[in-house]
């Protein structure tokens, strides 16, 4: 396997930038970048102009990740030509938030096949149901197949968010590919870092991912009490404040729930994912000192699965909400995971609105929220 990246700092600027990559017989273009660039007319024109043959792959963020950190405003552009394996392609129209397992279903039959060894997806980051999608994709190709990747970004507005694929930018499409064949390295790991406080509280009535009550109260009434004046400020606020989900004994079960939007008239959250309906949830905050470990422990995952001695891509999927709590020191996160990897692996990545990875391996594929979330691809 052989990569090759450029980054643009501007939209103008990224056709420039792409020439770069010409001569350079790439399989897959693994594009992540701003609002602002994915906007641009003409962006995924000019990546297959420069790469014809290369299948495009991407979403917009919350931030772009490179092996020099975290940028905002930018576009990362991620070559890869495959030596041995192979990839299947797959996009689907997204109807709204109900169509979330269905559209999982379509892309999985899309990319399935008999040596596939790993999914990569992308998903808007507004109107989805990240758990569901999940669902649905294993459903088409099986549960023991990992599933990585997440939900695009907006810079935080949670209005609009695009994917690339097939089809070129869409602001409603899910897009993945499969990768084959048994050369293949591929390694995952995912880790939070955040820590429970507050009483645990009881769901009382839920819908998929839309809460409405706790404890028998409307659910938006009672985080706004715990939120005071970060209240003011929901949604964005509410990335700050996430869900540990228990379950019924009160013991956490791994899963964190991040607000995507809430709806004043009826006193609702609405979650990135699914909640348990019997389960109860309780609200968590964090250090900027508790994530930078929690990133180290997921590229250590991530590394110790891979066992591949070439060049080695690392994805980064970090959610919008550890960016928020470490502010100016978000770069300390990415450090870390490079520190794991050293020279041996090219990072890129983006900030997002959910991350889609097993818990370890050969354990079943959930969206996550508020974690770092490492994908690795190498080949023998």
């Amino acid at each position: 396997m052989r990569i090759k990246q450029i980054t643009s700092r501007k939209p103008a600027g990224l056709p420039a930038a792409a020439i770069a990559l010409q001569g350079f017989e790439a399989d897959l273009l693994l594009v992540f970048g701003s609002i602002d660039h994915f906007s641009t007319p003409g962006l995924s024109q000019s990546l297959q102009e420069i790469s014809p043959r290369a299948m495009l792959l991407g979403c917009s963020t919350a931030g772009e990740i490179t092996p020099d950190g975290v940028d905002d405003g930018t576009c990362t552009v991620t070559a890869i030509d495959f030596e041995r394996g192979r990839l299947t392609q797959g996009s689907t129209s997204l109807k709204g938030m109900d169509d979330s397992f269905a559209a999982g279903e379509r892309v999985g039959r899309q990319i399935a096949a008999t040596d596939l060894k790993a999914v990569l997806v992308f998903g808007p980051g507004v109107k989805i149901n990240g758990s569901a999608l999940v669902n649905g994709i294993a459903s088409a190709i099986g549960s023991g197949i990992p599933i990585t990747g997440g939900l695009a970004g907006d810079g935080g507005a949670f209005k609009e968010t695009f994917t690339l694929g097939p089809d070129g930018i869409a602001g409603d499409k899910v897009v993945a590919i499969g990768l084959c064949g048994d050369n293949l390295r591929f390694g995952h790991g995912s880790f939070g870092g955040w820590e429970p406080f507050g009483p645990a509280r009881k769901v009382t009535r839920c819908e998929g991912n839309v809460l409405h009550e706790l404890d028998g109260e409307p659910a938006l009434e009672i985080y706004k009490r715990y939120l005071g004046d970060h209240a003011r400020n929901l949604p964005a606020s509410g990335l700050l404040f996430p869900f540990a989900m228990l379950g019924e004994d009160h013991n956490a079960i791994g899963l964190i729930r991040t607000i995507l939007g809430i709806d004043e008239q009826t006193g609702s959250l609405i979650l990135a994912g699914e909640i348990d309906p019997d389960g109860y949830l309780r609200l968590m905050h964090a250090s900027t000192e508790k994530l930078v470990n929690g990133a180290e422990a997921a590229a250590e995952a991530a590394a110790a699965m891979l066992q591949s001695n070439g060049d080695t891509l690392a994805i980064l999927v970090s959610c919008v909400g550890r960016k928020l709590v470490m502010g100016n020191r978000v770069d300390e996160e990415v450090e870390a995971v490079g520190d794991v990897f050293g020279d041996k692996a090219v990072l890129t990545g983006f900030y997002s609105y959910g991350e889609i990875s097993p818990f370890t391996p050969g354990a079943s594929c959930k969206l996550h929220n508020q974690t770092m979330t490492i994908t690795c691809l190498g080949e023998d």
